[in-house]
């Protein structure tokens, strides 16, 4: 086990020795702090990642580094690119990245290929409903990562988009969820886009069958042709739902789903922002992969984060990490992120079947600043519990209105510098008398904050399609680090099939189709409540 390595040891001396000192301390002790644990993306000047803020010091970061070379992350890395069935417990390569290679091998290029030519068809009206009405709408129905990705990225992209289309998604099967979508649509001008690698995903294909149901209804059976398209290779459902195979978008079992949105996924991406800018987006992904695959360690930032997640994780004993983008447009990355790493990464069985002896994957969570603060803030500056923070900003605004973007910026360093340094009580009780308020005693205890809570900022350039690329790329390539580091297979996700089982169990049950029997009581309880 990785615990009981010579490396692992070493850190968790190391972690003994920092317990006790304040990062207000840290920074008093070394004026060059920030310039010493800043690191500079080389490929592209514009990016910075501060860990000043991060309770570490210079001993830090080589011990991590000692920890990647003890887990042999280079040897995963070589292995990954070369096709092997690192994701073992399905026998599947994770190649992800030559969706994104320059040049694609052959059959990546086919289906950019199609995609770009399906993409030029909708955008010039060529393309048109069973009415001989162009498209305006496209809704893409999916769940997991056949809709978390490209709907973050689309609203991610939003200053990007091509004008006179709109792109919505529908995933969950809750009926509110795809009837408050097609309220404001009109059938002759929306087109559906089904995404199920095998046509048969419960929430996908329900959604997409009450969808041909509202389209059919107005416009008839013939329409389901002009009006659907799918994202599958399973030919012969796409066939039977009435989609021309030939309308049909390919992608392979050596892509998982969470990391597809650089496939046929990503087409309603594409659409919405025009498919040479979906271009550069992989264009941005690809510069990543070669930072990943060529910077050492210490300057390789896919490897920084996933040091500083495990770092707080596994010796500082911090369990949860609050992803702080102060950029409205990144407001779904917090949600796509919760799918990357946690359904990745929350495991507690390593590649050799025996338990990996420590806590693997922290609880992320997250919402935009400034909304944040309004909400939670509260609770990591005074709430007594340990966490870190991860904030996200951009030099410059991809909605450029006059007086928004330096308070924006003003507050995301504010709040990284208020959660790191905090407030004595005696700096307390000096600021409410200098304001001579009626009993400074009294209200001094309320003013104070203890600070020392770490936090990372990534500091990016204006977000367009390379940089959002990048970005994504590299939490894909954190995860795969960790993954490497805690001896975990990363890329299988056995919980959640699991509960997909149990539900396929009891639906004929709560049908009223089967007896209610072999279910816990309290289960059996809630159906017949149901029921009732």
């Amino acid at each position: 086990m990785v615990v009981d390595t010579p490396a692992w040891q070493h850190l968790k001396r190391h972690a003994s020795d920092l317990r006790g000192q304040h990062l207000r301390d840290l920074f008093a002790a070394d004026p060059n702090r920030f310039q010493r644990l800043t690191v500079r993306w080389k490929q592209s000047n514009d990016w910075l990642l501060d860990l000043s803020k991060q309770r570490i010091t210079a001993e830090t970061l080589p011990l991590l580094a000692e920890l990647w070379q003890t887990a042999d992350v280079p040897g995963w890395i070589a292995k990954m690119r070369a096709g092997a069935p690192i994701n073992h417990t399905e026998g599947r390569a994770v190649l992800h990245i030559a969706l994104r290679e320059n040049p694609p091998r052959a059959e990546v290029a086919a289906v950019l290929d199609k995609m770009r030519g399906f993409c030029d068809a909708i955008h010039s009206g060529h393309w048109r409903g069973a009415t001989g009405e162009p498209i305006r709408d496209i809704v893409n129905i999916g769940i997991g990562g056949s809709d978390l990705g490209p709907r973050m990225a689309t609203q991610a992209l939003a200053a990007q988009h091509v004008p006179h289309l709109r792109v919505h998604y529908v995933a969950n099967l809750d009926g509110a969820d795809l009837a408050t979508t097609l309220a404001g649509l009109a059938p002759r001008t929306t087109l559906f886009i089904i995404a199920s690698k095998t046509f048969t995903t419960q929430e996908t294909m329900q959604n997409a069958a009450s969808a041909r149901a509202w389209l059919t209804a107005a416009l008839g059976e013939a329409a389901v042709s002009r009006h659907f398209v799918a994202i599958s290779t399973a030919l012969d459902k796409v066939a039977a739902f009435g989609i021309d195979p030939a309308n049909a978008f390919a992608f392979w079992d050596w892509v998982g789903g969470r990391f597809s949105l650089w496939s046929a996924i990503g087409l309603p991406l594409a659409l919405a922002i025009g498919f040479d800018k979906f271009s550069a987006m992989l264009a941005g992904a690809a510069a990543m992969d070669e930072h990943f695959f060529s910077a050492p360690p210490q300057e390789n930032l896919p490897a920084l984060l996933a040091f500083i997640d495990l770092w707080n994780s596994d010796f500082l004993g911090l369990q949860t990490r609050a992803l702080l983008p102060y950029s409205q447009s990144l407001g779904l990355l917090p949600r796509y992120l919760q799918q990357l790493e946690m359904e990745s990464l929350g495991k507690q069985v390593g590649r050799d079947g025996k338990s990996v002896g420590c806590p693997t994957q922290p609880i992320l969570w997250g919402e935009p600043g400034t909304n944040g603060q309004h909400a939670f803030y509260q609770l990591l500056h005074q709430g007594g519990r340990a966490l870190s923070c991860e904030f996200i900003a951009c030099r410059a605004a991809d909605f450029p209105l006059a007086g928004h973007h330096e308070k924006l910026l003003a507050n995301c360093f504010a709040q990284s510098a208020a959660l790191m340094q905090g407030k004595t009580a005696a700096e307390a009780l000096a600021e409410l008398t200098a304001a001579v308020p009626p009993d400074p005693g009294f209200l001094a205890p309320y003013k104070v904050f203890p600070g020392n809570q770490p936090s990372t900022t990534l500091l990016l350039p204006k977000l367009d399609p390379h940089t959002l690329g990048a970005l994504i790329a590299l939490y894909e390539h954190k995860v795969f680090t960790l993954g490497a580091l805690w001896n975990l297979n990363a890329f299988d996700q056995w919980g959640v099939e699991y509960g997909k089982q149990i539900a396929n169990a009891l639906l004929p049950m709560i049908e009223g189709k089967a007896p209610v029997a072999d279910v816990d009581s309290s289960t059996a309880g809630l159906i017949a409540a149901c029921k009732s």
